[in-house]
């Protein structure tokens, strides 16, 4: 009785909110998509300048992306627990400080390795420490709604892409890559804005911390035993508390789960191709003689595509008409399948069909990835599990870019860029 006092009105406070002030809080996601990775896949713009400005090769430059989107999925898991210790609200707001700080910096590089640390390390630690704990709080908030709020949440990385390709256009056009690049930095600062709308839940009372009190409650109620015996348990208490406690910041026994395991694997594949079309579009459309207001259209042609594949296949999973994972494996083979095809394309005409297609399939996937994991680890979980799964998958992030550069620097003339 005693027990069932304790955990059922925690159970209560437990329930989410599935609307309310967690519409505020798929705002807060939204932005963190679109102001991290929604830059992340602009960026391609910066690339042919910065490719010209230092006059190295395409694999060199895209190292500055890569250690980027490296850095977030090595930086998750830091995210993850620093957030469940002190709380999302402030890391998030310090993770916005640091990437705007690294943008700032990086648009007084000298040379390559000082954007590498600035652009690369700095902001991109910046962004792990925003989109972990946002994207946990959303997860939280939202049960029966999840797929339509994270598939919502998620468009701002498509609409931001929408906006800013164009826009960073025309800032380096008139201000050059670095003045764009500061600019950007200021941007970033909106980040904090992001953490400040992250309220904590009233219910938060995490269910490793209902399984220790109700532990705790079954041993008060048990008979005495000797002195000996009771040493040995005082014993085990303590290693069992502690295991608790590291649990409750960094949840490890998740690298003992088939199931989770299996699933970062697939994150792994992905992550060696997301990027890489994004980064080299641009570049790879200006070399075949496309002009570069055109080449930047590209891109946003695929963020108007990528934000009716999010919204549409969101709906979708929301009706429950089939597993979710089941629609997942389906658009990962549907984007396989446009990649495969995409170096077919030559012409503005071509290459818009494949930045169409690609934008589809691609917020197809990613509206539903989120939403599948928790189906796969649980909800209390999903915190330590985002974090170990970024993290895994960061091989994949840092490979796939500087890859991609090996298999296109044949077909990229940089003679045909434009010197700023």
């Amino acid at each position: 009785l005693l027990k069932w006092v304790f955990v059922l009105p925690c159970i209560a406070f437990y329930s989410p909110l599935d609307g309310g002030y967690g519409w505020f809080i798929v705002l807060s996601t939204f932005l963190v998509f679109g102001l991290t990775f929604g830059v992340i896949k602009s960026f391609g713009v910066f690339f042919v300048e910065i490719h010209h400005y230092f006059a190295t090769t395409a694999t060199t430059s895209s190292w500055i992306t890569s250690i980027s989107v490296a850095t977030v999925h090595f930086g998750a898991p830091v995210g993850s627990a620093l957030s469940a210790y002190f709380g999302h609200r402030p890391v998030v707001m310090v993770g916005g400080l640091l990437s705007s700080i690294g943008m700032v910096a990086g648009s007084y590089a000298q040379d390559l390795l000082q954007l590498y640390i600035t652009v690369g390390f700095l902001t991109g630690f910046g962004y792990a420490l925003t989109w972990t704990p946002t994207v946990t709080m959303l997860g939280w908030y939202f049960e029966k709604r999840r797929p339509v709020a994270n598939a919502l949440a998620s468009t701002g990385e498509c609409i931001l892409t929408f906006i800013l390709t164009p826009s960073f256009q025309f800032m380096v056009d008139q201000y050059s890559w670095r003045g764009a690049m500061l600019i950007l930095g200021a941007l970033q600062l909106n980040l904090c804005l992001c953490g400040a709308l992250l309220r904590p839940l009233n219910r938060l009372v995490p269910p490793k911390e209902l399984e220790e009190k109700e532990h705790e409650l079954e041993l008060l109620s048990q008979p005495h035993i000797d002195s000996r015996s009771s040493n040995n348990r005082s014993d085990s208490k303590k290693s069992d508390a502690l295991k608790v406690k590291i649990i409750r910041y960094v949840d490890y026994t998740l690298i003992a789960n088939a199931r989770f395991m299996v699933y970062s694997m697939f994150g792994v594949f992905a992550a060696l191709g997301f990027f890489a079309p994004s980064l080299f579009l641009v570049p790879y459309a200006r070399s075949q003689g496309v002009e570069e207001y055109q080449a930047a259209a590209l891109m946003s042609i695929s963020a108007v595509l990528d934000l009716l594949g999010r919204v549409l296949f969101g709906w979708v999973a929301n009706l429950r008409l089939v597993k979710t994972v089941h629609q997942l494996i389906v658009t990962v083979i549907l984007l396989g399948i446009v990649l495969l095809l995409g170096p077919l394309a030559t012409t503005f005409t071509q290459l818009a069909l494949f930045s169409a297609g690609y934008g589809l399939v691609f917020g197809a996937t990613v509206a539903i990835h989120i939403t599948v994991l928790a189906e796969v680890v649980g909800v209390e979980r999903l915190g330590s599990a985002l974090g170990f799964f970024m993290l895994i998958r960061s091989s994949g992030g840092l490979l796939g870019p500087p890859l991609a550069g090996e298999m296109f620097k044949r077909n990229l003339v940089t003679s045909d860029y434009p010197k700023q």
